[in-house]
């Protein structure tokens, strides 16, 4: 079994920064992919942003996140990050870390619970 946990969820004035974290446990042969979506009260859940882990390939950004937003991972301790810069209160979500675990054309994805950020003065 896998366990996706996310951290670091805050409430941060309008023009800060916050830093997330994903970290993925139990039996995992593999991660290719590992991902940011987030989803805001009322709206649909949008994608941030998907990295390679295991692989090496160009990220996948979703619509006017690439800039504001950087992912980073950790390998060594299956951990993704995502650095999160001039916050706006229409950043205010839940903040959900998808990790794609597998390998050998076997894969499933696995999500965490969220972790909450609110931007508001």
């Amino acid at each position: 079994q896998v366990q996706v946990v996310e951290s670091g969820g805050d409430y941060v004035q309008p023009g800060g920064s916050l830093t997330l974290s994903c970290a993925a446990s139990g039996t995992i042969p593999g991660i290719p992919y590992a991902g940011w979506f987030r989803q805001a009260i009322g709206k649909e859940m949008e994608l941030i942003g998907v990295v390679g882990v295991d692989r090496v390939d160009a990220p996948e950004w979703g619509d006017n996140m690439e800039g504001r937003f950087t992912i980073s991972t950790d390998n060594a301790k299956r951990t993704l990050y995502l650095q999160m810069s001039s916050l706006t209160p229409d950043d205010t979500a839940k903040y959900v870390c998808k990790v794609i675990v597998g390998r050998n054309g076997h894969y499933r994805d696995y999500w965490g619970q969220g972790t909450q950020v609110t931007v508001s003065s």
